[in-house]
């Protein structure tokens, strides 16, 4: 459930000077390792923030109790009669039966015990980003691990309003192994393109990352190396990059229009065949998933400085 009253708090000192998100660039440096084009922000990592419905600590910036920071332990939502916890419902088989609020991600996981996952794929249309006034950014993606594990190791692509003209949209491609650095692609990504990823455990601790554009004809096909990587969870999340360390906030999101992801699959099948968790972050709406896995995310959110109407919505007069 979104919650306005943390949104105004933030958003009272902005309304007289927003321009103060453009003017510190040491807000988009958060990435070490090879930039995107204009951008220096890194996508990925775990989630964070995350709570379920009917937890007493939900409100952003709540974890749960003994869980470190961006790990949580999934728990099925009191919403689903029938529902366990760890995404499983044996009176909802094949659908999805839990949910959660997050700070970071929008999308689905599946999630299970430790070694679950080995493969997760998707596929998705690169959406054009809507600039305002500031900085925003936007990450697509597929993974594996990283929703109740602390590495994640996934590839997308990315929409930002950011660099020397945060008025004019950066797209560009990733991968990442986090902890470790993310990595950007040097092909051409525009809006339109279509694009499938994939992300697959082979054994000994080694990964192989594809990613494919096929609209401009061009594949990345990556071996990585990612020691303990737990294998528990394997998602397709459109996120809010954050900042340069882990408690860092999410940074403003790119109004992104809404995305779609088909065929997602996990060990071969369809992701909708494994009950997994509906995952929501600010300024996002999720649709629900189709039996083949598909389903959309889209940008819900305020773009630029906000109005007398936004504030008049917030504090409800």
């Amino acid at each position: 459930m979104r919650r306005k009253w943390p949104v105004v708090t933030a958003a009272i000192p902005l309304a007289f000077g927003w321009a103060l998100v453009a003017a510190h660039p040491a807000v988009a440096s958060i990435r070490h390792g090879v930039p995107g084009p204009g951008a220096q922000v890194w996508p990925g990592g775990p989630v964070s923030q995350l709570s379920q419905p009917g937890d007493p600590l939900s409100e952003p910036g709540d974890a749960f109790p003994g869980a470190p920071t961006g790990i949580v332990t999934p728990r099925a939502s009191s919403s689903q009669p029938g529902s366990q916890p760890g995404g499983r419902s044996g009176s909802q088989p094949g659908g999805q039966d839990t949910s959660a609020s997050s700070s970071n991600w929008a999308g689905y996981a599946a999630t299970g015990a430790s070694g679950s996952f080995s493969s997760v794929s998707a596929s998705w249309t690169q959406p054009a980003a809507t600039c305002s006034t500031g900085s925003q950014y936007a990450a697509f993606w597929v993974g594996l691990d990283g929703y109740t594990s602390q590495t994640v190791e996934q590839i997308g692509t990315e929409a930002d309003c950011s660099g020397p003209d945060p008025a004019t949209p950066r797209y560009y491609a990733w991968y990442e192994v986090y902890p470790g650095a993310g990595v950007s692609f040097a092909n051409p990504v525009s809006p339109g393109d279509k694009f499938t990823g994939t992300v697959t455990a082979q054994g000994n601790d080694k990964f192989k990352l594809v990613l494919t554009d096929t609209t401009q004809g061009w594949t990345q096909t990556i071996s990585a190396t990612q020691a303990g990587a737990d294998l528990s969870s394997a998602e397709a999340i459109a996120e809010a990059p954050s900042g340069p360390s882990a408690n860092s906030s999410p940074l403003p999101l790119t109004n992104f229009g809404s995305i779609g992801f088909t065929g997602v699959t996990a060990n071969g099948t369809s992701l909708a065949t494994l009950d997994p968790v509906q995952i929501s972050m600010p300024d996002t709406s999720v649709a629900g998933m189709a039996s083949d896995g598909s389903f959309s995310v889209t940008y819900a959110g305020t773009s630029g400085t906000p109005t007398a109407a936004d504030f008049a919505s917030w504090f409800g007069f």
